[in-house]
């Protein structure tokens, strides 16, 4: 038997492979599925099954080009109802793999549909569960992702803590725990930065397992201190449920080189849009009027579902040689479809060409820390609010990055903004995003909060409780 955990940092998430005797199964895939084709043709392996744990808000899963190509069976768990060919299992259906099998327990509450899958080896061991977004490390799914008129998130809350009561925390403390995402998702609260564990010890350590916690307690808990959740998210789940283009049909359109002509000429059709991939200290120095930075080197996906608000937008993309394609699969992997080609010979070409070029001032926080002294001007902090609780800069102006298009009426052009964040990877989005607005006072601070911190600007104090965290 082999399971073999395939962490993609960047977006947080864990797919699975699981394999016994020549036959192998795929838990909750990424959208693109050479990756596991080619693990089973190293092992020897056919893929028979592929799992998924429930519809993914967060990422538009390879289950169904996966299947195209292998012939593998997709299973869902009770209630799932797709516009495509699945199973769906029945709770305590077991499927079996080789010299194994893997048993389906409908856990409810992230999702109606949420499932987590049972691994028993050959004596009928209980050696892992695979819990999607039902349990992470830390903490579990947070349920107002799927939200119907007669049901509320207080609603999936109680089904959340049944199914953790009835379904998981029955089981062995020494079976290991496999969750879909760490630390970094959107999916949960407080994830832990470990990718797996062993049940006992999240019975342990994760709150939401405390053996004396009344279902009430539960509820409030796991409701209170959500973050908005991107809207890219509930367009992923219908992706999900409904289908998706082929990735090597989107990555075939997407790769189309342009030269410096062509590419501006596509730029000034209606809607389009331009992305810069590039790193945030190379982007300032000269880019596209109007583009935007998100850069390749940071959690490129979520940013991109954060801030851009129109999945289907066409998109132009200027990206260091040799990465086309890597853009290309990042972004289908949360939906964005539609990229239209790419900047041959990056931003050099253009420059080259004699066309117009954009500049954001970039500062060190020992030159704001002068500028606030001597001149006037708005700090602007685009981290998240919990950040910004912790410790900012004294009457600065919280602006997260993440509610920056609905949030535009909080600024203005009369004023001087210095924009930060933790280490200057958002603010370089949101310079480049409000530039693209029309606002053109901004000033961004390289190096972020974690270099202002090294300065003499006043900052508020941390309280005891956060200290404590």
């Amino acid at each position: 038997m082999k399971i073999e955990q395939l962490y993609t940092k960047c977006l947080a998430q864990g797919a699975y492979y699981i394999e016994s005797n020549g036959e192998a199964a795929i838990i909750d895939p990424l959208r693109e599925t050479q990756p596991y084709i080619d693990l089973a043709r190293a092992n020897g392996s056919t893929i028979k099954y592929i799992f998924e744990t429930h519809f993914h808000a967060d990422f538009v899963s390879g289950h169904i080009d996966l299947a195209n190509k292998t012939g593998a069976k997709i299973i869902y768990g009770p209630t799932a109802k797709t516009d495509y060919k699945i199973h769906e299992a029945t709770d305590k259906e077991v499927f079996y793999l080789g010299e194994i099998s893997i048993t389906v327990l409908h856990t409810p509450g992230h999702t109606p549909e949420s499932t987590t899958y049972l691994l028993k080896d050959n004596s009928n061991k209980d050696i892992a569960i695979f819990t999607g977004d039902t349990l992470f490390i830390g903490d579990v799914g947070r349920p107002d992702l799927a939200l119907k008129n007669n049901v509320s998130q207080e609603d999936l809350a109680g089904m959340l803590y049944d199914s953790l009561r009835n379904k998981i925390m029955p089981l062995s403390d020494d079976i290991l725990v496999y969750p879909a995402h760490g630390a970094g998702s959107a999916c949960g609260k407080s994830m832990s930065s470990e990718t797996y564990d062993t049940l006992g010890n999240q019975k342990k350590t994760n709150y939401a397992l405390r053996a004396d916690m009344t279902k009430a307690e539960f509820i409030q808990e796991v409701t209170t201190g959500l973050n908005k959740a991107p809207k890219y998210f509930a367009k992923n789940a219908m992706l999900n449920k409904s289908g998706y283009n082929s990735l090597d049909t989107v990555i075939s359109k997407g790769l189309k080189a342009l030269n410096a002509n062509e590419f501006q000429d596509l730029s000034k059709q209606i809607n389009v849009l331009v992305l810069d991939t590039r790193k945030p200290q190379e982007f300032k120095d000269g880019f596209i009027p109007n583009s935007i930075n998100i850069g390749l080197n940071g959690s490129f996906a979520p940013w991109v579902g954060a801030v851009i608000p129109d999945i289907n937008q066409p998109i132009l993309f200027i990206v260091q040689k040799g990465r086309e394609e890597e853009v290309v699969t990042r972004l289908a992997r949360v939906g964005y479809d539609n990229t239209i080609g790419y900047l041959e010979g990056g931003i050099d070409s253009w420059i080259e060409s004699g066309k117009p070029i954009d500049k954001i001032e970039s500062i060190t926080a020992t030159e704001l820390e002068n500028k606030l002294q001597t001149e006037t001007g708005i700090v602007l902090d685009v981290r998240k609010p919990s950040e910004y609780e912790s410790e900012h800069i004294v009457d600065a102006q919280l602006f997260p990055l993440s509610g920056i298009n609905e949030n535009l009426s909080e600024i203005n052009d009369e004023s001087t903004y210095y924009v930060h964040c933790k280490g200057g990877y958002r603010s370089m989005i949101a310079s480049s995003i409000l530039k693209s607005k029309g606002f053109n006072n901004l000033i961004e601070i390289k190096g972020g909060f974690m270099s202002i911190q090294k300065t003499d600007i006043p900052l508020t104090e941390i309280s005891c409780t956060n200290k404590d965290k």
